[in-house]
């Protein structure tokens, strides 16, 4: 197996590692505009094999040439939002710097499996959907396995538990919108709310729909990347082992859950091949509610997309 990495940056190269530790692929390529930053950020993570013991090449290029016939890509590249950065400016930069990459990458390896992973997440998968032409199934956004794993983390935090004893899912769009399924969520099987107060859960899934907001405000000039980067290992993982793992990530939805034509976090199996199944789960009604009122705004988003310059130079239309 072969996993390209688009963009060297913290993310990126963050993957690189936690995917390299794992020793699952033969080859991780890394790739970046910037000259040397993905070579000497590879020879790094090369040299740290000895310690690990994973036997993985990693090469740093900024030649697609070099990324031929991958069988993952994991697009990373793109710019993070800035003070006084609107909403548009965003989608308009990344669309262009995204529907570029996306280019490159279907042409260097045309049955590669796409996990997007820039932002805005649902909007630069979609986005990815429709410059690749690839199918459905091989298109996948990176965003509820995170948002969970936060939530997870919250939750054992206050609980005093381990974190392998919680179990969550968190729907919907990458954003303030996301819908953590509380009724979904346990405490080594017990029910979340067995365990914890209304106000305090009302508070964990605050804070869980805050939670790369908080690392920003903390950080002040970066955004988070460890935790993204597992995320991204985790969704390799179960499709390069085939494990049909069930996790909540963006897919393209076609009428699933009340969404269509566009792209949300909802439960997936992950294995060879990419995305095997939508898992449909009965919601409460409130969930649902939020699920699709959350859907609805990446919807709305594609399409202040749709007329921005970075997608029109695309050809799309």
């Amino acid at each position: 197996m072969k996993i390209t990495i688009v963009g060297a940056g913290n993310v990126g190269a963050s993957a690189a590692k936690a995917i390299a530790d794992k020793g699952i692929v033969n080859e991780i390529v890394l790739i970046d505009i910037v000259e040397g930053v993905p070579q000497g950020k590879a020879l790094d993570i090369t040299q740290s094999a000895p310690c690990v013991g994973f036997d993985t090449k990693v090469i740093g290029t900024n030649n697609y040439a070099d990324t031929a016939n991958s069988d993952i890509v994991v697009i990373t590249a793109g710019v993070a939002r800035k003070p006084g950065m609107s909403r548009d400016d965003l989608l308009n930069i990344n669309a262009g710097i995204i529907g570029g990459v996306v280019q490159q990458v279907a042409k260097s390896s045309p049955n590669s499996i796409i996990i997007a992973v820039t932002n805005p997440l649902d909007v630069m998968a979609y986005l990815a959907y429709k410059v690749s032409g690839f199918p459905k199934n091989r298109v996948i956004g990176m965003a509820g396995v995170l948002d969970t794993s936060r939530f997870r983390a919250f939750i054992a935090a206050e609980c005093n538990v381990s974190v392998r004893d919680v179990y969550a899912f968190v729907l919907g769009g990458h954003g303030d919108s996301m819908v953590p399924c509380v009724d979904f969520t346990t405490v080594a099987g017990v029910p979340l709310k067995q365990v914890l107060s209304q106000e305090k859960i009302d508070a964990l899934v605050k804070r869980a729909q805050n939670g790369g907001g908080e690392i920003v405000a903390l950080l002040k000039t970066g955004s988070a990347y460890y935790a993204p980067a597992q995320s991204v290992t985790e969704m390799v993982e179960a499709i390069v082992l085939d494990t049909n793992r069930i996790l909540p990530c963006a897919a393209y939805l076609d009428g699933e859950y009340g969404i269509k034509g566009g792209y949300c976090g909802v439960p997936c199996k992950l294995g060879k091949g990419g995305l095997k199944e939508i898992i449909k789960v009965n919601l409460t009604a409130k969930e649902a509610e939020l699920l699709k009122k959350s859907g609805e705004e990446v919807l709305s988003q594609i399409k202040a997309m749709e007329v921005l310059e970075g997608y029109t130079k695309l050809g799309l239309k």
